[in-house]
């Protein structure tokens, strides 16, 4: 059930986007330049074979890079322009807009706090360009492509997942392999105690496996095919997740930079 204070917070938002906002144009466009970017990629790709196998080094790397963004930009106030920039729409609004109490929305005009802005995919463009020109002078052309393609498709899966963390339950996001998985892991990473330290993947959970920052207490495989299972939740994050879930621990102990936690709240997320 919504918190008062995130009632607030939402009115207050939305009182803010801009008459001129469409939200089926922003994700359109999105995909649209996404897909088309990769449809020319696929023609360009000329024999390739073991090519296909740098899909692999890519796709792992975007994981860590993902999880890192999260953790150490979205998640730490950064005093240059446009890094500050993001973590203002991502700690400050995303996470007071969107708690485990309620982490849905209900109209398209809400897409404005789910999707990133298109300057990302922009960044991301002229990004992924460097990386596969390079490895096209390394390598080949193909193996460029190849890159550029994977890296604008993460993207794409990015987006994907993370609308399917924020739309009202249903039978695909219930039942979906992968998508079942990074929803619960989403869900639970908006609980205002953890937020700042668990649960930073937003396609597939290998990187907070890896590194340590999930709130789940298993195995590889057993991080990937999750579901909704809340049977291995790490004993130590049940008392903080149970406490921040309260509108009066919200009230008194959480602020737009997260969380006032105790030492031993400290210590059990540590």
């Amino acid at each position: 059930m919504m918190t008062e204070r995130q009632r607030r917070f939402r009115e207050q938002y939305k009182g803010r986007i801009s008459p001129f906002y469409n939200g089926i144009v922003h994700i359109g466009v999105m995909y649209a330049v996404g897909i088309t970017a990769i449809v020319l990629c696929l023609q360009r790709i000329e024999g390739a074979t073991w090519e296909w196998a740098l899909m692999l080094p890519v796709f792992l790397a975007g994981n860590l890079v993902e999880w890192a963004m999260h953790k150490y930009v979205m998640h730490r106030r950064i005093d240059v322009f446009a890094l500050r920039a993001i973590y203002e729409r991502h700690t400050r609004e995303h996470h007071q807009y969107f708690t485990d109490n309620d982490v849905t929305i209900d109209t398209v005009r809400e897409f404005r706090i789910v999707f990133f802005p298109w300057r990302v995919l922009i960044v991301l463009g002229v990004f992924g360009g460097v990386l596969g020109y390079t490895a096209a002078q390394l390598i080949n052309a193909n193996a460029g492509y190849i890159v550029y393609l994977t890296m604008v498709g993460h993207y794409l899966v990015y987006e994907s997942f993370h609308f399917c963390c924020h739309v009202k339950d249903n039978a695909f996001v219930r039942h979906m392999p992968f998508v079942n998985t990074i929803r619960r892991h989403h869900t639970a990473h908006h609980n205002q105690g953890i937020m700042m330290h668990k649960n930073m993947n937003l396609t597939f959970p290998i990187a907070d496996w890896l590194m340590g920052t999930s709130d789940l207490d298993r195995g590889l495989l057993g991080h990937l095919f999750n579901g909704y299972d809340e049977t291995h939740v790490k004993a130590e994050l049940r008392p903080i997740v149970a406490r921040f879930r309260s509108g009066e621990t919200q009230e008194k102990r959480v602020t737009l930079d997260g969380p006032v936690l105790t030492p031993d709240e400290s210590r059990a997320l540590a």
